[in-house]
C-alpha cells in the first residue's frame, strides 16, 4: 500500500509518501517539505504566532491535496517539540483538523526517542546487539538504549540545534563566552543523564540520527548523498572536537559553504555539534555511525505494525 508521513517538526515540515507493506522495506516515492522553522514563530517562547499558524495551515491543506493526488491511502500526521512547547498548540491542531480532517498526533520527547530507536532498529537489524541511539532535532535531544526494538531507557531534553541558537547566541558568530556558556548548559543537562542510560549496559553498537549529525558527518569526510543510503557513512568524535571548534569561528553564511549543509541549517549547526561533542565525549563514544532512517520511518514501520486499523487520516471530501 501507498502509506504518508506529514512531519511537522521545529525546522520543517515534510510530507514523506512511501510505498509499504508489512514485513517490507519501505520504499520512498515521493517528498513534499518546506523550511517553516516553526520554533521561530513561538511569541515569548510558548505560542505558536498567528503567521506560524497559518503557514502550518495552508501547508497541511496543501499536503492533503498531494496525497490524494500520489494516491496515499493512509496518512500519519505528528508534531514535535515547537507544536509541543505551543500553549496554543492544540488548539491550532484542532482547528487544522476541522479544515482538513487530518488528526495531528503530538509526540512526547520519549516517544519520538523510542520510535526513532525503532528505526534504527530495522534498518541495522539484531546483529547491532545493543543500540544507544542519538538524535538531535531542532527543539530537542534524543537518546535511547536498548537490545531490541524497544529500548529499555529512552530521555528527551531541550537540546534541540534551533532552540539553543535561538536561546544562547547573540551574534554571528557567537561570542567564545556564549559558545562557552551553551557547552557548560548541554554538558551539565546530558550528564545527568548517562547514569540513567548506561545503568542497562555498553553499547554495542553507537549511531546517530537527524540532518544535524548528517551534515556534521558530512563536513567531516563522509560521503555525500548523492552516493545512496547504503553507503556506510560515521562521525569520529575526534573530528567532531576539531569541527566544533572551526565553526565556533565562522559566520553562518560561511558554514553554508560547507559541503552537505544547507543555508537554512547553517546558522544552528554549531549548536548542534556544540550538543553532538557532549554527548559523544560523556557516553564514551569514539565513532557514530550515521542512519539514514530516523523518526519519519519509525512511524511508518510502526504503522504497518498494526495495520490493518480504523480509517484513514484522509477522509472522503
Amino acid at each position: 500500500m501507498r502509506l504518508g508521513v506529514l512531519d511537522v517538526g521545529s525546522n520543517t515540515v515534510h510530507l514523506l509518501v512511501m510505498d509499504a507493506h508489512q514485513g517490507a522495506r519501505p520504499l520512498p516515492a515521493y517528498s513534499h517539505k518546506e523550511e517553516m522553522r516553526l520554533a521561530e514563530h513561538l511569541v515569548n517562547g510558548d505560542r505558536l504566532s498567528d503567521e506560524g499558524a497559518a503557514r502550518l495551515r495552508t501547508f497541511v491543506a496543501e499536503a492533503v491535496r498531494i496525497a490524494e493526488d500520489k494516491g496515499v491511502e493512509d496518512l500519519v500526521a505528528f508534531a514535535t517539540s515547537a507544536v509541543r512547547d505551543a500553549v496554543n498548540g492544540e488548539e491550532i491542531l484542532a482547528q487544522i483538523k476541522a479544515d482538513t480532517r487530518v488528526d495531528i498526533q503530538v509526540l512526547s520527547g520519549d516517544d519520538e526517542g523510542r520510535l526513532t530507536f525503532l528505526a534504527v532498529r530495522r534498518w541495522f537489524g539484531w546483529s547491532s546487539g545493543r543500540l544507544l541511539v542519538v538524535d538531535i532535532g531542532g527543539g530537542s535531544l534524543e537518546i535511547a538504549s536498548g537490545i531490541d526494538e524497544e529500548p529499555d531507557v529512552a530521555v528527551s531534553l531541550p537540546l534541540g540545534a534551533g532552540r539553543l541558537t535561538r536561546d544562547w547566541f547573540t551574534a554571528d558568530p557567537p561570542d567564545p563566552d556564549e559558545v562557552r556558556a551553551l557547552r557548560r548548559h548541554a554538558r551539565t543537562e546530558i550528564a545527568r543523564t548517562v547514569g540513567v542510560v548506561g545503568r542497562y549496559g555498553r553499547p554495542d553498537h553507537a549511531v546517530a540520527t537527524s540532518k544535524t549529525f548528517r551534515q556534521l558527518a558530512r563536513i567531516a569526510g563522509a560521503a555525500p548523498s548523492s552516493e545512496g543510503s547504503y553507503v556506510k557513512r560515521t562521525l569520529a568524535h575526534e573530528d567532531l572536537t576539531e569541527w566544533t571548534g572551526r565553526l565556533s569561528a565562522m559566520p553562518a553564511a560561511e558554514r553554508a559553504e560547507l559541503p552537505g549543509v544547507s543555508a537554512g541549517r547553517a546558522a544552528q549547526l554549531l549548536a548542534g555539534a556544540v550538543v553532538a561533542d557532549a554527548a559523544m565525549d560523556l557516553f564514551e563514544l569514539p565513532v557514530l555511525e550515521i542512519c539514514p532512517w530516523a523518526l519519519r520511518e519509525g512511524m511508518i514501520l510502526r504503522r504497518l505494525d498494526i495495520l490493518p486499523v480504523g480509517r484513514p487520516a484522509i477522509a472522503d471530501q
